[in-house]
């Protein structure tokens, strides 16, 4: 069937907007901060034939592209091989296994069959992250852990929903294993609701256009995806792009990891070689096949956003040399740092490789770290226990055109940080401080943008913080010529004193009394191009504006404004949007 540009565009955007609709449902009838207010989920619609994706929300985490993808694969292959019971009408699986397509623990995946005419046409999912999936300690962070079971609960593809009854003695054992278990049942009906919400829009857009004009619709999108990838890729000169980034550590053995990528151009593909990449870890930070290949996808979508997301534009995409690494882990190594760290440092990996060749798309490195923050404990003022999860802002680097974006959502998500009155209502806590990272950014003809700067205080009870971040040792890379972005610094404050972490941004367990605090800074993006040759228009802007001192600006620019410097420097800046 050949379709027309219209009917083509008009229906590749209406599976879009299928799928913008279920994140929208999800976000909405969530009751954790991190879904409702921080927007931590993805929806999509997958092939029944391979898992393939169809379909993913221009709300949904980035990094969710590739591994939902292979989570519902798995989700066949296990059916198929008898190892999971087969679906009937309005059953829905649940799944979080890392090694089976996932990412951590705590992002917790749904997948549904979609019916038409009693046979499955599709598969629609959801992830969403959970606050708590059990484990050494609160949030399921944990810096320190050696094995996946002291990460949490682990589960393959089960149906939690049968015939669309929730099983209740599926959700007992689940309930059994995690922390604040009573309001659980919140995000579980609406991560249910937003896959009901997209079998009832797929259905509408089925009926009004028929089922063989959007299969043939979805058969060109995929096809065009390849070509339009293929096409991106023929700017890249021919070659070989290497690079490195590095892991602070694994928060056990406090040295680096490093990540070696090669890029070539293959004719018309893109080869990704990590050999050379350091071996399996025994901290957290490792990361599993699906994530790794995920990172890399998302990485060229940053590069190459034009590209429709679809399976078919991942096709040109080959990646190799991960065996024996610490980005492919296989049971029982633990994984918590894997979506949230390790695959932002792979997409670091990526743009430092590729901006030499293509230097008016490529930015310079990213904060590249979700500032992974849980505290868990009891509030005797309401008589019950919580798990509070903060995730965090960070500067951008600088491109071509401009500065780079300051307090940005992270690399692989559109994921922000709940406003600061949500979470003082939820839990607690005070936050002290809510500012920009000043003088975070990297140095540049375009600087990088500026971290955050946030203080947090324990009012009450006793609780426990653990954190799993990264950039602690080593800041964002500066791309040609630019310096790098400011380092990610955590302080302890109890009793006064003030403690850094062993392992500088990872560490688990630590004991908090009222009027303890936390006071977190995130990385500054890495500067774009010679500091010299910055514009000292835009130096004596920022000098002005509190972002440096006047010394600080002629340390890294080589030059002093002449603009005078405002007496008082800004105090507080809103919690990351959307961009």
């Amino acid at each position: 069937m050949t379709l027309d540009p219209i009917t083509l565009g008009v229906i590749q955007a209406g599976l879009q907007q299928v799928c913008d609709e279920m994140d929208l449902a999800f976000s909405r009838a969530a009751f954790s901060p991190v879904i409702a207010e921080a927007d931590d989920r993805s929806d999509g619609i997958y092939s029944a034939i391979d898992g393939a994706l169809i379909a993913q929300g221009a709300r949904g985490l980035p990094v969710f592209v590739g591994t939902m993808q292979f989570s519902t694969r798995h989700i066949l292959e296990r059916i198929a091989q008898g190892l999971t019971l087969p679906p009937d009408p309005g059953d829905v699986y649940i799944v979080n296994d890392p090694y089976l397509g996932g990412t951590h623990l705590m992002d917790v995946r749904f997948a549904t069959p979609f019916y038409r005419d009693g046979k499955i046409w599709c598969w629609l999912s959801n992830t969403g992250h959970w606050p708590d999936t059990g484990g050494m300690v609160p949030g399921g962070f944990s810096a320190s852990a050696t094995s996946a079971e002291q990460e949490g609960l682990r589960l393959p593809p089960v149906k939690l929903f049968k015939k669309g009854a929730l099983d209740p003695e599926i959700y007992a054992i689940i309930t059994s294993n995690i922390r604040i278990a009573e309001t659980r049942i919140g995000d579980v009906k609406a991560q249910a609701a937003a896959l009901l919400t997209g079998a009832q829009r797929l259905s509408a857009l089925l009926d009004r256009y028929g089922d063989p004009t959007v299969e043939a619709a979805i058969a060109e999108i995929r096809t065009r995806a390849a070509t339009q990838m293929r096409a991106m890729i023929a700017t890249i000169p021919a070659g070989t792009w290497t690079a490195k980034a590095f892991i602070d550590s694994d928060g056990v053995v406090d040295e680096p990891l490093t990540i070696a990528l090669a890029v070539t151009r293959e004719g018309p593909d893109l080869a990704f070689d990590f050999a050379g990449s350091s071996a399996p870890c025994a901290g957290p930070m490792n990361s599993v096949r699906a994530t790794t290949l995920s990172s890399v996808y998302l990485a060229m979508r940053h590069i190459f956003p034009e590209v429709p997301i679809s399976a078919g534009a991942f096709d040109p995409l080959h990646v190799t040399g991960i065996e024996h690494t610490f980005l492919d882990a296989h049971y029982p190594r633990p994984v918590s740092g894997c979506a949230a760290e390790v695959s932002q440092r792979i997409a670091e990996a990526v743009f430092a490789a590729l901006v030499p060749a293509l230097p008016e798309r490529v930015i310079a490195a990213p904060a590249g770290t979700s500032g992974n923050f849980a505290l868990g404990g009891h509030d005797p003022e309401r008589g019950r226990d919580y798990v509070m999860y903060q995730i965090s802002g960070g500067g951008y680097g600088g491109n071509a055109d401009h500065d780079g974006l300051s307090n940005g959502c992270s690399t692989i998500g559109i994921s922000k940080a709940p406003p600061v009155e949500i979470m003082e209502q939820q839990y607690p806590v005070l936050y002290r401080r809510y500012a920009l990272h000043e003088n975070s950014a990297g140095a540049g003809r375009h600087r990088g943008g500026f971290g955050l700067d946030y203080e947090v205080e324990l009012l009450r009870g006793t609780a426990r913080a653990s954190f799993v971040m990264d950039h602690g040792r080593f800041g964002p890379q500066g791309a040609l010529g630019g310096r790098d972005g400011g380092k990610n610094r955590v302080e302890i404050i109890r009793n006064g004193e003030t403690q850094t972490p062993e392992h500088l941004s990872k560490a688990q367990d630590i004991p908090l009394s009222p009027g303890d605090r936390v006071r977190v800074r995130t990385p500054g993006g890495g500067g774009y191009g010679p500091p010299a040759a910055r514009d000292p228009a835009a130096v004596a802007e920022d000098v002005r504006l509190g972002r440096y001192a006047p010394e600080e600006a002629a340390a890294l620019f080589g030059l002093r404004p002449t603009a005078p410097a405002a007496a008082a420097r800004p105090i507080s800046t809103p919690p990351p949007r959307r961009g």
